[in-house]
C-alpha cells in the first residue's frame, strides 16, 4: 500500500513539473518594441508583438527576434568616383527601423548586411551624378537621394530607412591642394573687395562732406547778400524819408513871410553864382541897370538859371 502511494505522489509530481514546464514554454513575454517569429513545424505561424503571448509548446518555436527600433549602421569608408572624375573615399552612418518583422525575417538573410551594402552602391550611384563642387555644396540633397534610392530597394525586405547623414568626403592630396590654393585666393579677393567698398566709402563721404561745405559757403554768402541788400534798402528808404521830411519843413517854411525872403536872397545868390559861371566860359550877359529890386534881380536869376540848364541840355 505504501508503495502504491509512493508511486502515486511520484506521479503528482512528475506531472506538476510537466505542467510548470509546459507553462513556461508556452508562455512569452515580448519586450516593448520589438516582434516574434513563430515557426510550427518549421512553417511561419503567426508574429507575436510586444505583451502576453501563448505559443504550443514542443510545436511552435521563435524562429526570429526583431528589433523595432530605430537603428544606427556605419557604412564603412569606401572610393567613389565624381562626374567630373575626381576619385573620393566616403563613409556615412545609416539610420532605419524594421517596419515588417515577416520580410525582415524571410525576405533577406540578413537584413543589416544587406541595407548595408544597398546604402554603399547607393552612394556611390548618386556620387557620380555629381561634380566635387556639388558634393560639398549639396550633401543634403545627396543624403536625401540616397535615402530615396535605399527605401526604393529596400521595401520588399520590410526596411524603412529613415535618413542618411554622410560623416567624411575626402579627395586626394592633390585636390586638397587646389581646393585650399582656391579658397586662399577667394579669401584674398574678398580682402580686396572690402578694402576697395572702403575707400569707395571713404570718397564718397569726402565728396559729401565737400559738398555739404560748399553748400553751407553758399547759403552764407546768400544770406549775406540779402542782409546787405536789406540793409541798402532800409539806408535808401531813410535817406528818402529824411529828405520828404527836409521838403515838407522847407515848404512849410516857405508858406511863411520869413521864408518867402529866404527864398529870394537864396535865388539872389545863385543868380550871382551863375553870373560867375558865365563870366569863366567867356560868355556875356547883360543885365538892365535898373535891376536893383530883389524882385528884378530874382527874376533875372531864375532867367539865368533856366538858360544855362537848357543850354546844358542842348
Amino acid at each position: 500500500m505504501e508503495a502504491i502511494l509512493d508511486i502515486l505522489f511520484r506521479a503528482e509530481v512528475a506531472l506538476i513539473i510537466l505542467i510548470i514546464i509546459l507553462l513556461k514554454t508556452s508562455i512569452k513575454f515580448v519586450p516593448q518594441n520589438r516582434a516574434y517569429i513563430i515557426e510550427r513545424f518549421g512553417k511561419y505561424q503567426s508574429t507575436k508583438e510586444a505583451g502576453l503571448n501563448f505559443i504550443l509548446p514542443f510545436i511552435d518555436r521563435i524562429s526570429a527576434d526583431r528589433s523595432l527600433k530605430e537603428q544606427a549602421v556605419d557604412v564603412p569608408e569606401q572610393s567613389a568616383i565624381t562626374k567630373d572624375n575626381i576619385s573620393l573615399s566616403v563613409d556615412g552612418v545609416l539610420y532605419f527601423r524594421v517596419l515588417d518583422p515577416y520580410k525582415a525575417t524571410y525576405g533577406v538573410e540578413d537584413y543589416v548586411f544587406a541595407v548595408t551594402q544597398l546604402a554603399q552602391t547607393t552612394m556611390r550611384s548618386e556620387l557620380g551624378k555629381m561634380e566635387l563642387d556639388k558634393t560639398f555644396e549639396e550633401r543634403d540633397i545627396l543624403n536625401t537621394n540616397i535615402v530615396s534610392a535605399i527605401n526604393t530597394a529596400a521595401g520588399p525586405w520590410g526596411i524603412q530607412v529613415m535618413r542618411y547623414e554622410i560623416k567624411d568626403i575626402i579627395p586626394p592630396s592633390s585636390v586638397m591642394e587646389a581646393m585650399e590654393a582656391q579658397m586662399k585666393a577667394e579669401r584674398v579677393k574678398r580682402a580686396q573687395i572690402l578694402e576697395s567698398e572702403g575707400d569707395r566709402q571713404a570718397a564718397i563721404n569726402r565728396a559729401e562732406g565737400e559738398k555739404a561745405s560748399v553748400v553751407l559757403a553758399a547759403e552764407a554768402d546768400r544770406e549775406e547778400q540779402i542782409l546787405r541788400a536789406q540793409g541798402e534798402a532800409s539806408a535808401i528808404v531813410a535817406v528818402a524819408e529824411a529828405q520828404a521830411e527836409a521838403l515838407q519843413k522847407v515848404g512849410e517854411a516857405a508858406n511863411t513871410e520869413e521864408g518867402q525872403k529866404a527864398i529870394e536872397l537864396d535865388l539872389a545868390t545863385k543868380a550871382i553864382e551863375a553870373k560867375h559861371a558865365i563870366a569863366k566860359e567867356s560868355s556875356v550877359v547883360l543885365l538892365p541897370d535898373s535891376s536893383t529890386e530883389a524882385g528884378s534881380v530874382v527874376a533875372q536869376a531864375t532867367t539865368i538859371i533856366q538858360a544855362l540848364q537848357s543850354g546844358k541840355g542842348a
